[in-house]
């Protein structure tokens, strides 16, 4: 059963030593994935493996905890002239902990962001740590497609990403917070799953798989805990959020 892995870093350097070999298991396992740039290098690098494998694609963007790199948005344009760049990202507001003294730098470069997927027609992935007020004011001005990636906030945040048209992303998170309302009242077709590799391996992988480090193939394992928490298959939520990511990013 085919997935897509919305949401991964297999161009940051945890993947280094074996990044041929997570590759094969995704494709072994019909797990298509798209690598998110956190920064211009890892941009460039998830458009290297993009480029070099045909079930893996890339998002472009500077993440907000980088706010204080240099930041031209003349090289991410350039970046995004290869066909395999199907996204923004992952870009946003972040105010955990020290990030947010930066908050006005991250606001300077989210909005040229913003206006650069808007310039290419691009859908967006947005990072948000306890700023969604701020995101979804800037959101309603500019009319853009995207997904909320990593989506830890409340319903009612959550109805007015919705609202705009956005995607809700879930993955390893929901075995940290409570989101079961949440992913109860999103409708499926407005869901997308994602790993956000290496980071919040799924509860399951871990245990089963004696996994620490997450990969794109336990996206199966959110699937599966979305599937049970709306009481339906696992197939259905397997073909509905690879359908939806598919409409969103052209893949």
């Amino acid at each position: 059963m085919m997935l897509i892995d919305t949401h991964s870093h297999l161009n940051f350097k945890d993947f280094e030593n074996d990044l041929d070999g997570v590759i094969g298991r995704c494709v072994n396992e019909d797990v298509w994935v798209i690598n998110a740039g956190s920064q211009y290098e890892t941009s460039k690098k998830a458009v290297e493996i993009a480029k070099k494998n045909k079930t893996m694609f890339a998002a472009i963007g500077l993440h907000p905890i980088h706010a204080r790199d240099d930041f031209r948005i003349e090289d991410y344009r350039s970046l995004a002239m290869s066909e395999k760049v199907v996204a923004i990202g992952e870009i946003g507001l972040d105010r955990y902990k020290d990030y947010g003294r930066y908050i006005e730098r991250q606001k300077e470069i989210f909005l040229q962001q913003l206006d650069l997927a808007k310039e290419l027609n691009l859908p967006v992935i947005i990072h948000c740590r306890k700023a969604h007020k701020e995101i979804i004011e800037i959101l309603a001005e500019y009319k853009l497609q995207g997904v909320i990636h990593c989506f830890a906030g409340i319903w009612e945040e959550a109805e007015q990403y919705l609202a705009m048209g956005f995607y809700l992303g879930f993955n390893g998170i929901m075995y940290k917070l409570d989101l079961k309302e949440v992913i109860e009242k999103t409708p499926l077709e407005r869901i997308l799953i994602e790993t956000d590799s290496p980071y919040l391996t799924p509860l399951p992988a871990v245990a089963l798989a004696k996994a620490d480090r997450n990969e794109p193939v336990f996206v199966k394992y959110i699937a599966q805990e979305i599937a049970k928490i709306k009481n339906i298959s696992f197939k259905e939520v397997a073909i509905s959020t690879t359908q939806n990511a598919k409409n969103l990013f052209s893949v």
